[in-house]
């Protein structure tokens, strides 16, 4: 097979790229992000997760950069416990780092920054780069992410929805407030529901915390760091102290705003020589906590069929029949946890996970 063309060199264009690498199939990434530029947030990982991220990643050295939560606690805004369950091998890492990780795999030439690929003819599915120069190539991975500029073109008549959740998500440093958290995801709620406060420890020195809004309650808003800041003490004044001296204690200046999107219907996963993975194919909202796990079986599985067969179509046609149901499942899954989310906290179910199973 010649040379296929990976767009996109977030966790499923990486991860696709180290599958293509084990099994030495010839590939190039593209990436219109700077090297230096991977500002972003974090990730839970569940054992699923684990045990794709272990084909291409040595266990030993993945577990050096995050850490394993033993709990999950929901507290009420206020630090009432609600309920307690034990978790079972769920990972807590930061992206920057599994975006290093995974990068380290990939020979320098083998990707190029710096470069926005585009669909140039819908019908022959040529793809083109900045500088005119089309890309010459029997196949394309397009894993662009969920606001995909390449799956737009291909399916026009796409249905793209605004999530009526929104995140603000930071990553600090502090020993002394790490020191007071156990391994544990622990997430406060509003007892009006439609605002949580989620923290995940990733290391003895550094968590994870994250907003969750209800965008019709709360206007968040591009803002300067100050602005957000003050913002962010406002509308949590009177929460668990602990609430308060993350945000005291965090930076502004490289927070992630994160403004969540679904498609009301999936797409095709592909089309003629063009195959769609992670959330180019299937946004998830967040409270699935799959979006790796998703975009690491799709790399597994699109390469499989790719060393199994010798028609693309038979193995674009097998992966997308082998994901598609699984992910319509973690789709509803995250409906029904944005639906909870959006209750107040005496009309929340039982012990619920946020994370979505299969």
């Amino acid at each position: 097979m010649n040379k296929i063309a990976v767009v996109g060199a977030g966790i499923s264009g990486l991860s696709m790229a180290n599958y293509l690498e084990k099994h030495k199939i010839d590939y190039h990434l593209y990436e219109r992000r700077k090297k230096e530029d991977l500002a972003g947030h974090g990730f839970l990982i569940p054992q699923e997760g684990i045990e794709y991220l272990s084909h291409i990643i040595d266990p030993v050295l993945l577990f050096k950069h995050g850490n394993f939560l033993k709990k999950y606690i929901q507290y009420s805004h206020t630090g009432k416990v609600i309920a307690e369950k034990k978790l079972d091998q769920v990972f807590a890492i930061s992206r920057l780092s599994l975006i290093h990780l995974l990068t380290q795999n990939i020979p320098d030439n083998k990707i190029t920054y710096g470069e926005t690929v585009s669909l140039c003819d819908k019908e022959k599915g040529r793809l083109i780069k900045s500088d005119g120069t089309y890309l010459d190539t029997p196949m394309a991975v397009i894993s662009d992410g969920s606001r995909s500029r390449i799956r737009r073109e291909v399916f026009k008549e796409q249905k793209m929805r605004l999530v009526r959740e929104c995140e603000v998500v930071n990553i600090i440093t502090d020993r002394e407030i790490t020191s007071r958290i156990d391994d544990d995801f622990i997430k406060f709620h509003h007892e009006d529901g439609g605002l949580t406060f989620g923290v995940l420890k990733l290391s003895v020195d550094t968590i994870l915390w994250y907003a969750q809004f209800d965008i019709e309650k709360y206007r968040i808003n591009e803002c300067s760091g100050n602005q957000l800041k003050q913002y962010m003490l406002e509308v949590f004044e009177n929460w668990d102290p602990l609430v308060s001296a993350i945000l005291q204690s965090s930076s502004y200046q490289n927070i992630h705003l994160w403004s969540v999107y679904e498609l009301e219907k999936l797409n095709p996963f592909f089309t003629d020589r063009m195959v769609f993975i992670g959330d180019a194919a299937h946004p998830l909202i967040p409270f699935t906590s799959q979006g790796v796990t998703s975009a690491l079986k799709d790399a597994f599985v699109l390469t499989k069929y790719l060393v199994q067969e010798s028609c693309l179509t038979t193995a674009f046609t097998k992966y997308e029949a082998e994901r598609k149901a699984e992910i319509e499942t973690h789709i509803n899954n995250g409906r029904a946890l944005l639906n909870q989310f959006l209750l107040p906290l005496t009309q929340y179910s039982k012990n619920i996970l946020p994370i979505s199973y299969k």
